[in-house]
């Protein structure tokens, strides 16, 4: 129950440490919805103008990129028989995590190869988890830094546009069940335009050759 409210201090005092603190969270083994801490950020930020809407996308996907490095290096250094064990757990299920969830992930991972750290991070409930596989694939640090930078900031991008411009749409109460009806739809169609992208360069390179 006190994480529960230190949890809800920070979502209460958002500034830029405390959007770093809850996306580190959000991204690592702990997840809760990014849409309950980057658009009110951008709301905030448009409101009263005591944030920047480009630093709030900065330290959000900062705190995104931190979390996601815990569970790749835990991944790595733990292997796989533990990631599940731990999965399985009465801890796991707490943290809302199960063997589903973490084949899911994989499967994803497996299907996409590297770019999934980028395109997972735009997939609900593969976001949070695409970097344990990365791990287990023992996936170049550099690259995953940045496929995970990539897909944080894009999605991150998002959301704080969604924020900023609902300020002058929709009261703060309302904001957050707003966001929530839309951003999933949004992901979608930036997957889609992501996997054309992606498909289009592989196919130039296949023609090249």
């Amino acid at each position: 129950m006190e994480s529960i409210g230190f949890i809800q201090w920070c979502l209460d005092n958002l500034n830029y440490w405390t959007i770093t603190l809850l996306m580190a969270i959000e991204s690592s083994f702990i997840p809760f919805p990014s849409e309950v801490v980057v658009p009110p950020a951008a709301y905030k930020a448009a409101a009263t103008g005591e944030l920047n809407i480009w630093l709030v996308i900065l330290f959000a996907t900062l705190g995104a990129l931190i979390g996601a490095l815990v569970n790749y290096s835990l991944a790595l250094w733990l292997g796989k028989p533990i990631v599940y064990k731990f999965a399985n757990s009465r801890f796991g299920h707490m943290c809302l995590i199960d063997q589903a969830k973490v084949e899911k992930a994989e499967q994803f991972f497996i299907k996409y190869g590297v770019s999934a750290t980028l395109v997972g991070r735009l997939v609900p409930a593969v976001r949070q988890l695409i970097s344990i596989p990365a791990g287990l694939a023992k996936m170049n640090l550099p690259k995953f830094m940045l496929f995970t930078s990539l897909g944080a900031g894009l999605w991150n991008a998002v959301l704080a546009a969604m924020g900023y411009y609902l300020e002058s749409v929709v009261p703060e109460e309302q904001l957050i069940s707003t966001v929530t009806k839309y951003s999933h739809e949004i992901g979608y169609v930036i997957i889609a335009v992501v996997a054309l992208a992606l498909a289009y360069i592989i196919y130039k390179g296949v023609k090249k050759r």
